[in-house]
């Protein structure tokens, strides 16, 4: 059983994770919230939390494995470092980081023995199609927070491998293009539409077409099954760091992409270090969306 503390409660994700990981046999013991102590003592309260910390590095020291959610991603290093320097384990929520800078620092993490995992739960929803050649994949929403989802189940369709991206444009939602090492491509449509859409991915092969939908209602169960083993000490790495973070690092070199007439951006150009999604803007819209 791993004592696990949620840090960051400005998601549903805690709140819904909390249940599944008990379920799991796992003990959710501790909770950290940014800003004022009345949201986290509250979410103690109905949660049956015994302990709410307003430091994460004595929070560090009281648990095995933290859950770091959070709708600002530029603060996701700020807050795993703690648990870092403790040798615990850290499930990150997605998107992993806006930059290629924060990326590259968890992969090195994950590098020297930290226990690193999480990401879209989209990427844990689909088994890889070893006969795929080309796969488009979208969702409504935010281009980044969102969009994700959209890289990611593209990444679980066709597995890890990308190298390079592209902005394409489009009416109403952004497409972008990512390709593969192998020479594989795959596309995804993100960006906010008038109506929701599902999780959906075509998936193009020699041998068939067939259209994907996501059912939503275990995509969080789903995910812990994959990577929570690992982060309390049961079983192997599903998957490396430096593979998990090829969906943000996609999104990163279609943004770059945007600002540079459309060119292709490989995942190693110089030029993605000058690009980054702005976290504290959209953490801010959230907040305000949350209050209507």
């Amino acid at each position: 059983m791993a004592r696990i503390g949620l840090v960051d409660l400005d998601t549903s994700h805690p709140g819904a994770f909390t249940p599944l990981l008990r379920a799991m046999d796992h003990d959710v013991v501790a909770v950290w919230h940014h800003g004022p102590h009345g949201p986290a003592a509250e979410f103690a309260a109905q949660h049956g939390i015994r302990h709410v910390f307003d430091d994460l590095y004595p929070m560090a020291d009281a648990v095995d494995l933290a859950l770091v959610s959070g709708a600002d991603w530029s603060t996701h290093i700020e807050r795993v470092t703690p648990f870092v320097a403790a040798g615990r384990a850290v499930l990150l929520d997605k998107p992993f980081a806006g930059n290629a800078a924060d990326l590259a620092q968890l992969v090195e993490w994950a590098g020297h023995g930290v226990r690193l995992s999480g990401g879209s739960s989209l990427r844990w929803a689909v088994e890889r199609d070893p006969d795929a050649e080309f796969a488009l994949a979208g969702c409504s929403g935010h281009e980044f927070d969102y969009g994700i989802h959209a890289y990611s189940l593209l990444h679980g369709l066709l597995g890890p491998g990308m190298r390079r991206a592209r902005w394409l444009g489009g009416r109403g939602q952004a497409r972008v293009e990512i390709a593969w090492a192998d020479g594989r491509t795959g596309m995804v449509s993100v960006g906010e539409t008038p109506a929701r859409h599902p999780f959906w991915a075509t998936v193009l092969s020699g041998r068939s077409v067939r259209h994907v939908e996501v059912d939503p209602s275990a995509l969080y169960e789903t995910m812990l099954h994959a990577v929570v083993p690992y982060l309390s000490g049961q079983a192997p790495d599903p998957m490396p760091m430096s593979a998990l973070i090829e969906p943000e690092l996609a999104a990163l070199a279609g943004l770059c992409s945007r600002y540079d007439g459309g060119r292709w951006v490989s995942f190693d150009d110089p030029d993605l270090a000058g690009v980054e999604y702005d976290g504290p803007a959209f953490a801010a819209a959230y907040r305000r969306a949350k209050l209507r």
